[in-house]
């Protein structure tokens, strides 16, 4: 603290000297106005206070130039200027970043230890701590954590900046090895920036919010253990997460949000609908029972048919390869650690995380002629990624698993029509099941493989294909993988968050790689194929899908005989189909537990039933069709599965 303190001076004495010879500056704002200032002296949060009281008192973090700038911050010459609010997802990620310093500070307060990285995240923030020698960190402790935060809120502590040299924040932070090792190993230029909220400092590019006082709501919710950097052969970290709005009724609908969550974890409905569990003997590796298999085997189908409508090829590739082919791609030197590899005789062999290696060794085992392109191969193949044990969760976070990974060869003219196919074919899929979806274009990063006429010609046909495609999309410039651009698409779920689900990948670099090629029109030229990689699928429970789409319910023992012969009926028909034959239960008892269990339709028959041939229909959401005969409903039922419908009970 002395030493910022006599930085801290300097740097504030150097300010006083700019702003003496200070020049006017015009500041645009976004509705067009011009506005003046003074360079090294006006501040954002001033002109903001000029404008309105009320915007100034709601900003969270200002935009000058395009660049996020603190409030607090002189500007230095002729800009434009921007003030963000909490709706902005810029400003959140400032807001939950400053409330993550905040919560480091408690952290120094309550454990000591060495604070690592805390960064903001899609939804709240975390800090990491090395703790050496003491236990881990308890969710009884959040609490006196929580206790510790809003006293920093309290203090309005301003977030102050300060550029300083490596050199002396190498001795600044000699006490902290982790934050050594940033400087040393991250740090490029002779000098970066530190913020310092009352006795914590901190590496930080920031910005920040104005002070302390500007989170008005916070929570601590939960902790894990993890590794420095996510490397399993480095210091164990305790990460504690949390969460903060500008807003007390925010932060609680946030925790009414947050149990709506648990209630719909597919991990309990996994486990209440016997789909799938977990064991230890296999870490990450899913044990789907007959009910979830059912649902694996379907999905699957449901993809083959649209494969063969859409001119795929269905392929089986190996699992286990030899190293020398991870070396081709370019795995093995930049994603070895995330593979399960093993000696074989006197090589190394990995089973496979991907399947466009063996897909290109597939695509040049023989020649190639032009004719042959697009050539669209699809794989349902097992795949194993090494991931930490930490991580592992549910079927969102596994070791091993199988996805409709499909890659499509073909030439730079045809990137556009292929582009265009697989937005069909997502939409196609994404309408059966009711999904949402946003579209992100990623263009081209600063580190990049290949030619730049290449990716600008391939850019604008990803361009062209999503204008056309219909829907609305964002431009993520910068963000798209060494080799390739890319179209990432994020779907909502039943209670509006997004998830990272379908990616549709150009790549330019493993045909190079494989030395893949095919023979031209004219005979002789040899072309270069694109590989495109595109993988869509998620899943539901409409009655097409549903592991339990029927519940035979007699109403008393007389009628079981003839309930059975129904189920029979019905799993002939293929469905997957239950009777309840439990004599002790009454028949509402059975009806509510079948509502309970999610049946998409319950039967229930008795003696006029019986002596008719019929059921009497009713759904898990107690809606009820009445007494129809079994062939009307199997002919129903049957139409409603095969058409896919979302709302079967609603259309039935």
């Amino acid at each position: 603290l002395s030493l910022y303190e006599e930085l801290k001076k300097e740097s504030d004495a150097l300010l006083k000297k700019k702003a003496v010879d200070s020049k006017p500056i015009t500041v645009e704002l976004p509705d067009g106005r011009r506005v003046e200032g003074k360079a090294w002296i006006t501040t954002p949060y001033q002109l903001a206070s000029d404008i309105s009281q009320g915007l100034a008192d709601n900003a969270v973090i200002s935009r000058v130039n395009g660049a996020l700038w603190d409030l607090d911050r002189p500007l230095e010459q002729d800009c434009s200027l921007e003030i963000l609010r909490f709706d902005n997802e810029d400003a959140q990620a400032v807001y939950w970043h400053s409330s993550a310093h905040i919560l480091g500070e408690a952290m120094e307060r309550f454990y000591g230890g060495c604070l690592c990285y805390g960064p903001p995240i899609e939804n709240g923030f975390y800090y990491d701590m090395f703790l050496d020698g003491q236990k881990g960190v308890s969710s009884a402790e959040f609490g006196d954590l929580e206790t510790l935060c809003k006293t920093v809120v309290k203090d309005k502590q301003p977030f102050e900046r300060l550029e300083i040299s490596k050199e002396t924040l190498l001795k600044m932070f000699k006490y902290n090895k982790f934050k050594c090792r940033i400087l040393n190993e991250k740090v490029t230029t002779p000098t970066t920036t530190v913020y310092r909220c009352g006795p914590l400092i901190d590496l930080c590019r920031g910005p920040h919010v104005r002070h302390t006082g500007k989170i008005k709501a916070m929570k601590i919710y939960k902790n894990s253990a993890t590794y420095w950097e996510g490397r399993s052969d480095m210091e164990t970290l305790q990460r504690i997460y949390g969460i903060s709005f500008p807003d007390s009724k925010m932060l609680k609908e946030w925790e009414r949000f947050q149990e709506e969550a648990k209630n719909r974890d597919h991990r309990k409905i996994g486990k209440d609908q016997e789909l799938f569990f977990f064991h230890d003997l296999s870490p990450g590796s899913c044990f789907f029972m007959p009910r979830g298999a059912y649902i694996y085997n379907t999905l699957t189908e449901f993809i083959r048919d649209e494969y063969w409508r859409r001119g795929f090829q269905e392929v089986a590739s190996p699992n286990i390869y030899n190293s020398k082919l991870w070396e081709t791609s370019g795995h093995w030197q930049h994603y070895s650690e995330n593979m399960f590899s093993f000696p074989v005789e006197e090589d190394i062999f990995a089973l496979k995380p991907m399947n466009c290696p063996g897909h290109c060794l597939m695509f040049g085992h023989r020649p190639r002629s032009w004719r042959e392109l697009p050539l669209r191969l699809a794989d349902f193949g097992v795949l194993h990624r090494n991931e930490l044990s930490g991580t592992l969760t549910g079927l969102t976070r596994v070791r091993r698993f199988q996805q409709d990974d499909a890659h499509i060869f073909c030439t730079m003219d045809q990137i556009e029509t292929e582009m265009k196919g697989c937005l069909d074919f997502l939409r196609c899929v994404y309408d059966v099941f009711g999904f949402s979806f946003q579209l992100h274009l990623s263009t081209r990063p600063e580190k990049f493989l290949g030619d730049i006429a290449v990716w600008n010609q391939a850019e604008r046909q990803l361009e062209n294909s999503l204008n056309e495609f219909g829907e609305p999309w964002k431009l993520n410039p910068g963000d798209g993988a060494f080799y390739g651009p890319k179209i990432d698409i994020k779907i909502k779920d039943a209670i509006g968050r997004y998830h990272q689900c379908a990616t549709i990948q150009l790549d330019f670099q493993l045909p190079i790689r494989f030395n893949l090629t095919f023979v031209g029109k004219d005979g002789d030229d040899k072309g270069r194929p694109v590989i495109i990689h595109r993988a869509i699928l998620g899943a539901s429970w409409p009655l097409w899908l549903s592991p339990r789409p029927v519940m035979l319910v007699p109403v008393n023992p007389s009628c079981e005989d003839y309930a059975k012969k129904v189920c029979k009926q019905f799993t002939e028909a293929g469905f997957m189909a239950d009777a309840d034959l439990d004599s002790s239960c009454l028949l509402n008892k059975k009806i509510r537990n079948a509502q309970l269990a999610q049946y998409n339709f319950i039967l229930v028959v008795g003696e006029k039933e019986k002596m008719t041939d019929g059921v009497n229909v009713r759904t898990r959401d107690n809606k009820v069709h009445g007494e129809l005969s079994v062939a009307q409903v199997l002919a129903r039922l049957t139409l409603l599965k095969q058409s896919r419908c979302r709302n079967a009970e609603e259309e039935f």
